[in-house]
This record gives structure tokens, sequence and C-alpha cells, in this order.
């Protein structure tokens, strides 16, 4: 039965952890965004964005990604010859590079906070994709184990994620672009 609450809460944790991952650097970019808006709301919305960062990693991502551990090791206590498992090994693997993201984040937060972050929004966005890839990569293996299929049905399923990323991208670059547009056309006083 322990079995059962490790995995509940551990999928449980999971929603959490990338749910805060996803909106945290949306948040990134809003913030980097701020700085083209005239003062003073370009002070009151990094202000807002900085307290809103600071409390989604504090609260609730890093809680997520906590729990999302602690029930993989609990789960790994309940059947530790799964360990030996060369699907486990590879998705720990892609959890290490998912931690990383985590830690590296927060990072971001901090150059965000100090005003010293070089990353632009388009930057951001594109970074914005690496859990997605993550969360498909780790799920894949926990459904398919050893058996991830590779037949065309599985790479046309990889072309399809591979094309919203880059769909996502290309919007953002030509919603920039009209705005710029837009701005060269206003009157300046």
């Amino acid at each position: 039965m322990a079995y059962f609450w490790f995995k509940a809460f551990h999928i449980i944790g999971i929603v959490v952890w990338f749910a805060g991952l996803f909106y945290l650097v949306r948040l990134f970019i809003y913030h980097v965004e701020a700085n083209e808006q005239p003062e003073p709301a370009r002070t009151i919305l990094k202000n807002q964005y900085q307290i809103m960062e600071k409390r989604l990693y504090s609260i609730i991502t890093t809680p997520g990604m906590a729990v999302t551990v602690a029930m993989a090791i609990g789960l790994l206590a309940t059947e530790p010859e799964v360990l030996k498992e060369g699907w486990l090994q590879i998705k720990l693997l892609f959890v290490a590079c998912l931690i990383g993201y985590h830690f590296y984040c927060r990072r971001l937060l901090k150059q965000l906070a100090a005003e010293e972050c070089a990353w632009s929004s388009q930057q951001l966005r594109a970074l914005n994709e690496a859990p997605t890839i993550l969360l498909v990569v780790i799920v894949l293996l926990a459904i398919f184990k050893n058996n991830l299929p590779t037949d065309i049905a599985a790479w046309a399923i990889f072309a399809m994620i591979v094309a919203m990323a880059a769909t996502i991208q290309l919007y953002a670059k030509k919603r920039k672009q009209d705005k710029e547009k837009l701005m060269a056309q206003v009157p300046q006083e």
C-alpha cells in the first residue's frame, strides 16, 4: 500500500513542480519585457514580477520538486530492484537535468532582481520549452520503460512537439516585430 501512496504524491508533486516551472519562466519573460515600458509602469511591473517570481519559486515550485524527489525515493525504497533497469537510469539522468534547470531558474531569478539578467524575452521563451521536452521524455520513459516506441508514429508525435515549439517561437517573434512596427508608426511628440 505504501507504493501507491508514494506514487500518488509523486504524481501530485510532478504536477505542482511543472506548473511552477512553466509559469516561472513566463514571469521572467514579462519581467524582461517590463523594461520596454515607460516609468512609473516599468518600476511597478518589475517590482510586482519580482515578488511573484520569488513566491512562486519558494512556495510552489521548490516544494513541488521536494515532494517529487522525496516520493521518488519512497518508490525506490519499496522496489529497489528497479534501479537496475536501463530505462530508469536514463530517466534519472533527465530528472537530474530538470533539477539543474530548476536551480538555474533560481539563478535567473536573482539576476533579474539585481537587474543583471542578459537574457532577452525571446531567449527566455526558448528556455521555457526545455521543461516541456524533459517532461515528454521523462513521461515516455516512465510509461514505456524499456519498450519505448521508435516506429513512425512515435517520430510523428516527436515532430509535432518540435513543430509546436517552433510555432510558439515564430509567433512570439512576429508579435514583437508587429509591436516594433506599430511603435515606429506612432508620431513622436
